[in-house]
């Protein structure tokens, strides 16, 4: 118990935006996809993945490894086998279905007319397609047709579908209680998987339902029978009164919606709960999983240091920094992901203790600091000054027996030097490189050396050449 405190203890805001975040999305696909076969695949899936998981935990590493395998192969399955699916749900449907759509329709139309007419239609083997729009507009997805706005009745919807009418085979569109066009065409669903004996009448409809919230009641003419067509199913319906309840369940009249909504809202209430716990689980199992140590040396970071002062020496530049994680997470972070950051606004000439703790460093999410060693850096600071030094030759080696150098000038003979005030009360030189004097040429020449800042917290002041040039005079030796 005192390990689960612990570790809600140390969740913080990101963390909680991070479950939240990912819980609605795996809650918006549940919604989105709920009825589909994309749907029971991705269930199927999931059971793969906490089957590895579990074959995984036991050791069990040519299943898990399988498994995992199977898992990425039929991710990439779903996508070109249900491609058609995944297309109507993210471009097909607005916005704010796929987001946050939840609104009951308000919308009526007469649907004991509408019942009556589709039967009747049935009776007399005339096929027919009667769309009932839901929330979304339709306007691209229903083409062509005529202008019709005529007020719905048995005896209309009868005669725009009686065979010798030229309007007989498109779909009339119903919104209220008028029917605003008829001979309208719709687009066809292109699932592979549906029976061989439905005609173009029936694909027609799933093809509208599958790209938006409508609902379709198609009469066959081959078998006088009704079918209502809603997302991605087309059911048959045996009587009238059933047709009745479903299309009021479309409209969402309270004395037949209430059980069905209810029955709805508890279904969303325990897909929204299922979401959350298994991303959780998922979040705990990446980030608060079986523990992994690893140590990193991390350079440290000074920040905000007085300009007019220097660091002359620090007792360390790095700490060495124990940290636990998951495996996943700890194989995936870099050393570089790591910062030590030490705040020198109150530092003062001299030397500085301070101490490392949490506050200073700065880790990835879901990787924990179990410690820092050493914990004390102590950093001696001093006042920047300029001071002007001459420059000296650093010769090295020996001239030939009968050579003798007579003469040697540096040019700039003279440098300017920044760095701390009390460093620099003890230099009085600036040495060049080594220069080897066997290699200087006999009579005389020009040479050039690089200068050697020491201590290295010195440098040379802007403007000043790195480099200087010596002019010497060589004469042989009486």
């Amino acid at each position: 118990m005192e390990k689960l405190l612990h570790v809600f203890n140390d969740l913080g805001w990101q963390d909680v935006v991070d479950i939240g975040l990912n819980s609605y999305i795996l809650f918006r696909f549940y919604v989105l996809f709920r009825g589909t076969y994309v749907f029971r695949v991705l269930i199927g899936l999931t059971m793969l993945w906490f089957f590895q998981q579990i074959a995984a935990y036991l050791g069990l590493i040519v299943t898990s490894w399988v498994v995992q395998g199977i898992v990425a192969v039929a991710a990439l399955i779903i996508v070109v086998v249900f491609r058609n699916e995944i297309r109507t749900v993210l471009q097909a449907k607005n916005l704010k279905t796929i987001l946050w759509g939840f609104t009951a329709k308000t919308q009526a139309a007469p649907v004991d007319i509408i019942a009556d007419s589709a039967f009747e239609l049935a009776r007399r083997w005339h096929g027919a397609l009667i769309v009932i729009p839901g929330e979304e507009s339709l306007e691209e997805l229903v083409r062509g047709g005529i202008a019709w706005n005529g007020d719905i009745s048995r005896e209309m919807i009868l005669s725009i579908f009686y065979p010798d009418n030229p309007v007989h085979d498109g779909a009339a569109v119903i919104e209220g209680d008028r029917i605003p066009r008829v001979g309208a065409i719709l687009p066809l669903s292109r699932r592979d998987d549906l029976p061989s004996h439905l005609g173009t009448r029936h694909r027609a409809a799933l093809g509208l339902t599958e790209a938006s919230d409508a609902v379709v009641v198609v009469v066959s003419e081959q078998r006088g029978e009704v079918s209502l067509a809603r997302g991605s199913r087309l059911r048959p319906i045996g009587s009238r009164r059933k047709l009745v309840q479903k299309l009021e369940e479309h409209f969402g009249l309270a004395e037949f919606q209430a059980p069905e909504q209810r029955k709805q809202n508890v279904e969303i209430v325990t897909a929204a709960l299922v979401s959350l716990l298994f991303i959780t689980g998922f979040w705990f199992s990446i980030s608060r999983g079986l523990e992994t140590l690893v140590t990193f040396e991390v350079p440290i970071e000074y920040m905000n240091r007085d300009p007019n002062m220097e660091i002359v020496h620090a007792s360390v530049n790095s700490v060495r920094l124990n940290l636990s994680g998951s495996g996943t997470l700890i194989k995936s972070t870099r050393p570089d992901q790591a910062r030590v950051r030490l705040d020198l606004t109150n530092a003062a000439a001299g030397p500085n203790s301070f101490s490392i703790t949490g506050s200073n460093i700065s880790l990835p999410p879901g990787i924990l600091l179990k410690e820092v060693a050493p914990q004390n850096v102590v950093v001696n600071l001093d006042v920047t000054v300029r001071k002007e030094l001459p420059v000296q030759v650093d010769w090295a080696g020996k001239l030939p027996e009968n050579a003798l150098l007579a003469e040697a000038a540096v040019e700039p003979a003279r440098v300017e030097v920044v760095g701390g005030k009390r460093v620099l009360e003890t230099i009085f030189t600036i040495y060049t490189e080594k220069v080897p004097l066997d290699k200087l040429r006999e009579g005389g020449g020009i040479i050039e050396a690089g200068l050697v800042i020491q201590p290295a917290s010195l440098k040379l002041a802007s403007g000043s050449s790195e480099r200087v040039t010596i002019k010497y005079i060589t004469r042989r030796r009486e």
